[in-house]
């Protein structure tokens, strides 16, 4: 065996960075909404409060598509938001559906977590006017590699010469 084989693959990584970008950035906004004393909403929500604020209530597969997520992902995520008292469901046009709707702590803080939306939404703007490279273009370009080749096929053709994987 090489000492290759022996390494611990996660000691370096190219999909890490982003990942811990992504969450110190919601942690930034978490802390917006501890100062602003709105307690135990979890950044990741926001939108889908906003969109049940403006929709009105939906199904769990209409809110999934809605944001495009996955309809097992949003099961859980209206799971933890119920959990914390900001959504709630009730029967939907027959007895088969349940909607998902804002509860009355959320309503009182949406007009807020919309005004917070915007300032995050200038805030990344102005940060992409800073660097050379802008996070949205990297999104686009990331996204027509993608179309090019699916990331499932550059894994698997390379798992297909990897002796650990067979």
């Amino acid at each position: 065996m090489t000492d290759d084989w022996l390494a611990d693959p996660t000691e370096e990584s190219v999909w890490r960075p982003w990942r811990l970008l992504q969450a110190a950035m919601d942690a930034e906004i978490a802390r917006v909404y501890a100062d602003a004393r709105i307690d135990g909403l979890k950044p990741s929500w926001v939108m889908e409060l906003l969109r049940l604020h403006h929709r009105g209530p939906m199904t769990i597969t209409e809110l999934a598509e809605s944001v495009q997520i996955t309809h097992s992902g949003m099961s859980q995520k209206v799971s933890a938001m119920r959990a914390g008292g900001w959504v709630r469901t009730v029967a939907g046009v027959d007895a088969r559906t349940r909607k998902v709707e804002l509860t009355a702590q959320a309503e009182a803080v949406v007009s807020r977590l919309a005004a917070e939306w915007r300032a995050t939404e200038a805030a990344i703007a102005e940060i992409e006017a800073e660097i050379p490279y802008p996070l949205s273009r990297v999104v686009r370009d990331i996204e027509a590699a993608l179309e090019r080749r699916s990331l499932h096929a550059r894994i698997t053709e390379r798992l297909a010469g990897d002796p650990a994987w067979g």
